[in-house]
């Protein structure tokens, strides 16, 4: 069936991107027949010895160059999660605003989706350790050893969560245009997907 022209196609790429202004890390992941595969992984780090307009600029630059050399189709970001500590919490949505202006000067559609969200589209559990988090990052991706860091892991986590809940919503959308019955029937076996919080392989 023809997906409605409402509704864009999910992205053959996507980019991920875990935000903060001591450390951001981008992921890039490709749709493939059997799944999707790793592209891209890279951070940059800011120290806070740097003036504050230059650890931002480092920031951008870094999606920057990564949207211009991948051509991702979607950029999804980690929303900033509660902190105790303001300040931190400052510093982050700072690192967050630089990778999302460099998104929005690409003309590219940005995601955002909370810490929560990502665990469990990924794992399975919204209270995913870091060391599980990776683990199936390893795993989903196909990958021979674990992500270099927790920042690239966490990017390619954010990028995974948007590909499965992208085609979540276009299998869900298929069926409500009035999709056959294998079409019905593929959105309801992805929404329990999504109930158990992870796509099994």
């Amino acid at each position: 069936m023809t997906p409605s022209r409402d509704r864009p196609p999910p992205p053959d790429r996507i980019l991920g991107i875990d935000p903060g202004l001591a450390s951001t890390g981008v992921g890039v992941i490709e749709r493939t027949a059997d799944g999707w595969r790793i592209v891209e992984a890279h951070e940059v780090t800011t120290t806070s010895a740097m003036p504050l307009p230059k650890r931002l600029r480092r920031i951008h630059d870094l999606v920057g160059e990564t949207i211009r050399e991948f051509a991702p189709g979607a950029v999804s970001v980690e929303t900033i999660f509660f902190a105790k500590n303001v300040k931190s919490a400052v510093l982050m949505a700072h690192g967050r605003g630089a990778a999302i202006l460099a998104a929005s000067g690409a003309n590219l559609p940005v995601f955002e989706y909370s810490p929560l969200e990502i665990k469990q589209s990924v794992v399975g559990k919204g209270r995913a350790s870091k060391a599980q988090v990776m683990q199936m990052i390893r795993v989903l991706l196909g990958l021979p050893e674990l992500p270099m860091s927790d920042h690239q892991a966490d990017a390619l986590a954010c990028a995974l969560a948007h590909a499965y809940r992208s085609r979540l919503k276009d299998a869900i959308g298929e069926a409500a245009d009035g999709g056959d019955e294998p079409a019905r029937t593929n959105a309801k076996a992805l929404l329990a997907q999504a109930r158990r919080g992870r796509k099994r392989r």
